[in-house]
């Protein structure tokens, strides 16, 4: 007989989904209501407040979108995007690749900027396409490459984009709430992020926020938004201002409590010290993984502190390592994606995660696998090399 399903529980150190703080948990047992309570209408205003918050922005077109972070991405270039645009997309991970694949889809131009993985976008080499573009309505690039741990400058390609009469698409599904992000003060016309990162939520929700730029292209289109689901003038009906809200669809009620608890706690907590924490952590995980002898793909300036690429060791079978601490530690490391596949594994510090137990955890593990498994370590000075740092 088929049985109610009771997973193990992990410590999930990967690229995401991260850990969900227990607070997050119990919100999402609370009561289902309607949504369109009035009760529920308060809380949708109270969301788009907190994630104004997070975004560092006054946009009045913000609201999570009912679906996770890859339908942000779609919201945003089939809102902004027509057949026959022009785009300019910086690509230096996997998810550059999404971009493209959205732009193409709409019947629009991908003008690739290409760098190399493990690299943060050259803001030089944008500048050229811009230049050689001068008909481009978009420039899009990734802010925290998940699959590479490397880190851009958003600001400065914001502000390229500017001076270049182009709108901005900018994904943040793994920097938001952990590393800075200031929307309004960059520039940012149209953003996009996730749940299961930084803010320690349940997969299934992507914030988004348009700037009163990007509201204006949206409302003057040819044509019609590609998508019915994620058509901004639709949505807006329903998550705009007020207690009257137009029926689009029925809103996933408690998985939008979990979003609203995680952005509480990311508001006591403040955006400052949660962005201090993630680099904190970071650093007693570099100082381990270095100990060790291993090395990191991304160079440290361009580093993203909540997604290590950790390169990995001579003739070590890294699926079998990652196998092993999930049996013996129900620890969770995630695998390298496209041209890193087989190359690196991905060692995640999000939100609830982003702690010293779970550096420790990581470290004396993949420490101790390692060992047994005869691989060119440093055996025993991981642990050590981290505490050093925490002083």
């Amino acid at each position: 007989m088929t049985q109610s399903f009771h997973p193990n529980e992990r410590t999930l150190m990967g690229p995401g989904p991260s850990d969900v703080n227990p607070r997050i948990l119990e919100a999402m047992s609370r009561p289902t209501i309607g949504h369109l309570d009035p009760q529920f209408i308060g809380l949708m205003d109270e969301l788009k407040e907190l994630i104004q918050y997070a975004f560092q922005t006054q946009n009045r077109l913000t609201l999570p979108v009912s679906a996770p972070g890859s339908a942000g991405m779609e919201a945003c270039f089939v809102n902004l995007v027509e057949p026959g645009d022009k785009v300019v997309i910086c690509q230096n991970g996997v998810f550059g690749g999404r971009m493209k694949e959205n732009v193409e889809r709409i019947g629009a131009t991908a003008v690739m900027v290409e760098d190399e993985w493990g690299k943060a976008v050259d803001v030089a080499k944008a500048e050229e396409a811009l230049k050689a573009n001068p008909d481009a309505k978009i420039l899009a690039f990734v802010h925290a490459e998940t699959s590479t741990g490397a880190l851009s400058d958003a600001e400065a390609l914001c502000k390229l984009a500017q001076q270049h009469d182009c709108l901005t698409i900018v994904d943040t599904v793994t920097s938001l709430g952990g590393s800075p992000l200031k929307v309004d003060e960059w520039g940012i016309d149209a953003i996009y992020s996730g749940t299961q990162k930084c803010l320690s939520c349940t997969p299934g929700i992507s914030p988004v926020s348009f700037s009163e730029k990007a509201v204006e292209v949206i409302s003057n289109r040819k044509t019609k938004v590609q998508s019915w689901f994620l058509d901004m003038n639709l949505v807006m009906g329903y998550w705009g201002e007020g207690a009257k809200r137009a029926y689009h669809h029925t809103a996933p009620i408690n998985a939008l409590y979990a979003l609203h608890e995680a952005l509480v706690i990311l508001k006591e907590e403040g955006l400052e010290n949660a962005w201090a924490r993630h680099q904190q952590h970071h650093k007693a995980l570099a100082a381990g993984v270095e100990a060790m002898g291993l090395s990191f793909v991304v160079d440290a300036k361009d580093r993203l502190p909540q997604l290590n690429a950790v390169t990995i060791p001579e003739g070590v079978d890294e699926a079998a390592v990652r196998s092993t601490l999930l049996q013996k530690y129900n620890l969770e490391i995630g695998a390298g994606l496209g041209a890193l596949a087989g190359k690196v594994w991905r060692i995640g510090l999000m939100g609830y995660a982003c702690n010293q137990t779970n550096v420790l955890l990581c470290l004396g593990a993949l420490d101790a696998v390692l060992t047994s498994m005869k691989a060119p370590i440093n055996s025993g000075v991981a642990v050590n090399a981290a505490l050093d740092i925490y002083g």
